[in-house]
């Protein structure tokens, strides 16, 4: 639905060469490996710390929001739990990159605290992030996380973030629906795992059946979320928890998922028409938003502001990359491609974006 744009159309406000005729910049690849070689251990202090404390913040606001006999102190409580969750949440990007054994445990308790509750289990990200980072699948028609939004119709935006609202309905659909009627039809699980078993944005993608110990990990955590979904659904209807509480909770779950949709929205320029393109027109294609700017900090936490670092570096667990960035923008020139990644704020890249699908949409 997203996909419909004119394939000779090309974004009037985009500057340079076509993502697929820039070479790599071997200066700036050496740079970042040898400057990084440090910075890939991860801390297990550091993870568990931030997320629990994310977790726990978020969760006590949740409280207060739903227990709140004010507007304005449920309204005030709900941007706090949002921003908290938000935060914990964005630990599952982590869990694709890190092994699991140099934080022993982290996966397991990040699906108890966050993955199970919010109905974003771990395996709806694992081994499918992965494939947006291959060299050859980054914006093609086999990379899970890419549209060519720049080069789209002009109306995809507000629906490629409003749809972001039914996230909360569509989750427990899968979960509490799907999940069950799966084990009673081949056709229907077939389904279920290729089209909504992954968190992607690319309608065409179709996830492949898992293997392995994956397949096993896949299992406990399809299932421990199926059942809170019907348990939580179940004590809504017996009146054990509340419409209202109900209510805010949804509210606050579709909150995190429009804020990250909206962090995706500016992640990358999205400027690819689908041919495999080089490391640093990845590179390119992608955003940071280093320091000075603090609002970052609340929009794309958890490493998410370097992310076009993460293209160059996706060992380097998320504590480390502002210290790599730091060495990179001290080591490389002002002609190395690695400055032109770096962008000042949000506004910024959403008007950029808005500017190339209005001149997509009048080619």
């Amino acid at each position: 639905m997203l996909d419909r744009r004119d394939p000779a159309a090309r974004p009037a406000t985009t500057p340079g060469a076509a993502p697929s005729r820039i070479p790599d910049d071997k200066a700036m690849l050496r740079a970042a490996a040898d400057l990084s070689r440090d910075l890939n251990t991860p801390r297990p202090a550091i993870y568990w710390a931030d997320m629990l404390a994310s977790a726990a913040i978020g969760y006590a606001a949740l409280a207060v929001a739903i227990t709140a006999g004010s507007i304005g102190w449920t309204l005030a409580a709900s941007i706090v739990s949002i921003l908290a969750l938000y935060r914990a949440g964005g630990f599952i990007h982590e869990l694709t990159h890190i092994k699991h054994s140099a934080v022993p445990f982290f996966r397991l308790g990040w699906n108890a605290v966050i993955g199970v509750p919010l109905m974003v289990p771990s395996f709806m990200y694992e081994g499918v992030h992965s494939l947006h980072h291959a060299r050859t699948r980054y914006g093609t028609a086999e990379d899970p996380e890419y549209l060519p939004l720049a080069l789209m119709k002009p109306w995809t935006l507000p629906l490629f973030v409003v749809a972001s609202l039914l996230a909360p309905i569509a989750l427990l659909v899968r979960f509490a629906v799907l999940t069950p009627l799966s084990l009673l039809s081949p056709k229907l699980r077939r389904i279920v795992v290729e089209r909504y078993s992954g968190l992607q944005i690319n309608p065409a993608f179709r996830r492949r059946p898992p293997e392995g110990a994956f397949r096993t990990q896949w299992y406990w955590q399809e299932g421990a979320t199926s059942a809170w979904a019907i348990a939580l659904l179940s004590m809504v209807a017996t009146g054990v928890v509340p419409l209202r509480a109900f209510v805010i909770f949804l509210v606050v779950a579709a909150g995190v998922a429009v804020l990250n949709q909206v962090r995706t929205l500016v992640a990358h320029l999205w400027e690819n028409e689908g041919d495999a393109i080089s490391v640093t027109a990845q590179y390119l294609d992608s955003v940071n938003v280093p320091p000075p700017g603090l609002l970052p900090a609340l929009w794309a936490p958890v490493g998410l502001r370097y992310h076009a670092l993460h293209h160059l570096l996706p060992s380097v667990p998320y504590h480390a990359l502002g210290e790599a960035h730091r060495r990179l923008s001290a080591a490389l020139g002002a002609q190395s491609p690695y400055h032109r990644a770096n962008y000042p704020d949000l506004r910024g890249l959403v008007a950029r974006l808005v500017r190339s699908t209005m001149g997509a949409g009048r080619a």
